[in-house]
């Protein structure tokens, strides 16, 4: 599946074949153990996000909720897209590190973490990056980012 019509959580879930849906599931129950209180769960450009949502900050470049992360089955692999290690070095670094010490090929650039089993995905340090980025300091990135100068 690359790009899901389903509107709710429950739908995509439903749309995947089942071993698929295991990992899915899986994944979606590690964002949520560590996701940080003022994030919302959400289906928005054919997958799951997790997301600022709009009475928190109705002022985003394209009028949607602000992204902090992501999850899709694509075709031939599994996307984690995870907007708060594209905007903190520190954080690209830590999970750059985790992945080096573990003897693990990190596949990730664009802020997308690919996997093809979930075996490959490290729970510890996907967690902790998940639980790094608090609602207010995700936003002070992304309004930092938007300053002209």
């Amino acid at each position: 599946m690359v790009q899901s019509k389903a509107t709710t959580v429950e739908q995509y879930l439903a749309e995947l074949p089942a071993d698929r849906r295991e990992v899915i599931a899986s994944v979606r129950a590690l964002v949520n153990q560590h996701l940080p209180a003022g994030y919302q769960e959400a289906i928005r450009w054919g997958m799951i996000s997790w997301e600022v949502p709009l009475a928190r900050l109705p002022d985003t470049y394209n009028g949607q909720p602000l992204a902090f992360a992501a999850l899709a089955a694509q075709k031939n692999y599994y996307a984690l897209y995870l907007s708060c290690v594209d905007a903190d070095s520190q954080t690209e670094q830590l999970l750059r590190n985790a992945y080096a010490e573990a003897g693990r090929k990190l596949d990730f650039g664009k802020s997308c973490l690919r996997f093809k089993q979930r075996a490959d995905l490290l729970d510890a340090v996907v967690g902790q990056v998940i639980a790094a980025t608090p609602v207010d300091a995700h936003i002070a990135h992304y309004q930092a980012s938007r300053v002209r100068h």
